[in-house]
């Protein structure tokens, strides 16, 4: 027969296990990617890259691809605000302009594209 002490032990021991085990959506992170160099040659923005690429549960050929996309058509959008929201090749993409830089992010299912303009 086990003791009511080592049954306790048990429990906690089982607890502070559970605890410190990592959850599912805890353990994905994004990746950074290369940046897209100068997408706007011959354009007032030349010179100018899509930089800070990040990634989560996709890959940085595919980011690098919706960055580039994405922000060519938030471009030719007429701001109306500091928040700008559009869809692009089935991705949902919110960009701020608020800040020294145009912070972007764009959404598909369960992932993720971040840039920087």
């Amino acid at each position: 027969m086990v003791s009511p002490r080592k049954t306790l032990l048990l429990f906690v021991v089982a607890a502070c296990t559970c605890l410190l085990a990592p959850s599912a959506a805890g353990a994905a992170s994004y990746k950074s990617c290369k940046p897209v160099v100068n997408p706007y040659a011959g354009s007032r923005y030349e010179g100018v890259n899509l930089s800070s690429i990040r990634v989560l549960n996709g890959s940085c050929n595919g980011a690098r691809v919706v960055a580039k996309g994405a922000h060519r058509k938030a471009l030719g959008m007429t701001p109306t605000g500091p928040v700008r929201r559009f869809s692009w090749g089935g991705w949902r993409v919110k960009g701020d302009l608020r800040g020294n830089s145009d912070s972007y992010l764009a959404v598909r299912g369960k992932k993720r594209v971040r840039w920087r303009f």
